[in-house]
């Protein structure tokens, strides 16, 4: 019997994080979740709960800590900790909540990421694969969303500068953009969401296991093949042309 791979899913607490985490651990994955919150951690089937907030860099540091103690390796890294911010005009922004959202979304998955670089070119076989959530945010914005926007554009730019360090470690470093999964955080998109026109329409949605099966696919994949950036939505939402 084959020892089971090693992922950690940030953010695996609820939503997205925690449709992935299960769907790793369908796959056969040994998964670990961290988030903020203990007794959301605790509901994931089949998981190892930590808790660690990626805006603190002593949680992440006893995070990974943890995952090298207690499992000696990492093979699977999916930076999924996130957050959207408050909603409204780049002027009334304040700099507290663009912090917030830089210091989640951009920094936390740096953070994070960093972590398992050192883990992975470390351990033995060496290499390992970091997934990070993108969003389709970071190609086309939505209206009133500069932070979570310009983050998500940032996490690109962290992906691309990842993957080339990567290449002489056996880490390969994906990126998954992902639009209109149906979540907790989608659920008013069905009565009507703000657009770029100014109009407010409704966007349809996805089944958010799709997610969980597109992050196993990337897992599964040998380390001599990456899925560099990979964009899975809802095939009617308003994204690509002009809506």
């Amino acid at each position: 019997m084959s020892t089971p791979k090693i992922a950690l899913v940030t953010g695996g607490g609820s939503g997205l994080g925690r449709v992935i985490a299960t769907a790793l651990a369908g796959a056969g994955y040994r998964v670990v979740v961290s988030g903020r919150t203990a007794s959301t951690l605790a509901r994931v089937p089949d998981a190892d709960p930590v808790v660690a907030d990626v805006t603190d860099a002593e949680a992440v540091r006893a995070l990974f800590d943890h995952v090298a103690s207690r499992y000696g390796r990492l093979d699977v890294l999916v930076n999924n900790a996130g957050v959207f911010g408050p909603g409204g005009p780049a002027d009334e922004l304040s700099d507290e909540d663009w912090q917030a959202v830089v210091d989640t979304n951009l920094t936390g998955s740096f953070r994070c990421a960093r972590a398992a670089f050192r883990l992975m070119k470390a351990q033995d076989p060496r290499g390992g694969r970091i997934i990070n959530n993108g969003s389709v945010s970071a190609h086309v914005p939505r209206p009133n969303a500069v932070a979570y926007t310009a983050t998500k554009h940032a996490v690109t730019g962290l992906t691309k500068a990842l993957a080339l360090e990567g290449r002489a470690h056996d880490i390969a470093v994906s990126q998954l953009d992902i639009g209109n999964a149906a979540t907790d955080l989608t659920e008013s998109f069905a009565s009507g969401t703000l657009q770029a026109d100014g109009s407010l329409r409704p966007e349809p949605t996805m089944d958010a296991r799709h997610v969980g099966d597109m992050v196993v696919h990337m897992a599964q994949l040998p380390l001599t093949a990456n899925v560099a950036f990979l964009t899975l939505m809802a095939t009617t939402m308003p994204y690509l042309g002009r809506g």
